[in-house]
């Protein structure tokens, strides 16, 4: 059986979900929180180590004034209903990104579920904020070069190089799930999803549940993971 430490989620639909039921855009959004709060205490019910979501790309900026806003002011939204629930739960606030254009508010209050939740050792909640992976890529790039002048490091392999990414305390991402049926990966996680399974779904964000997810990680069970060798199943 496939194990599953690490589940990486593009939460995707929100907007359309609001336009089919006639809603604004943001009431979707607000849904999608909802959602994320009950996925984040099943999946660890579930004993799953880590669930990264697709909270917010270095590419969503180009969205409406009033969309970024909103989106913006989310985390306080969802910390102020589920911090306590998450506590209870003994989840761990983390984020990866660009922090230095997040809006000081938004960042103050991500902050301060980060402090309150660090010593609790269930499912780690990984924020993709201001996230983009090739952004990602050039950070540590950067980062390994400025070690390399400075002597801290003489070479580079896959190993060191893991050390540089936003994700170097983390398991190796096992499972990606897309909601909203587009087959793309939109700038996430491009070096983490080398070898992981992907399944995109119809379901909307809004709409995804507990039942869907159960769906999604029978599926993945099913899948013959060989990381590049041979299938023992080919012939050839």
């Amino acid at each position: 059986m496939n194990t599953l430490n690490h589940l990486a989620i593009i939460m995707d639909g929100n907007g359309r979900w609001a336009k089919t039921n006639k809603l604004p855009r943001t009431a979707g959004h607000y849904k999608g929180v909802e959602v994320l709060r009950s996925i984040t205490i099943y999946a660890n019910s579930l004993g799953i180590r880590c669930l990264t979501v697709y909270a917010f790309s270095t590419e969503n900026w180009k969205r409406s004034e009033d969309e970024v806003n909103y989106i913006m002011s989310l985390p306080k939204i969802f910390f102020a209903s589920y911090i306590k629930e998450l506590m209870e739960n003994n989840v761990k606030v983390m984020i990866i990104g660009d922090r230095d254009k997040i809006p000081s508010e938004t960042m103050r209050v991500i902050n301060d579920a980060i402090e309150t939740t660090k010593n609790n050792t269930g499912l780690i909640l990984n924020f993709a904020f201001n996230y983009g992976g090739r952004d990602e890529i050039v950070h540590a790039a950067k980062a390994f070069a400025k070690d390399y002048v400075e002597g801290i490091r003489t070479e580079l392999d896959e190993d060191s190089f893991k050390e540089y990414l936003y994700t170097k305390d983390l398991p190796e991402v096992d499972l990606l799930i897309r909601t909203g049926s587009e087959m793309r990966l939109s700038n996430f996680l491009l070096y983490q999803l080398a070898y992981s399974e992907l399944i995109v779904i119809d379901t909307l964000w809004p709409d995804f549940n507990s039942n869907v997810l159960d769906q999604c990680i029978a599926e993945y069970q099913k899948r013959k993971r060989n990381f590049g060798g041979r299938n023992e199943t080919e012939s050839h």
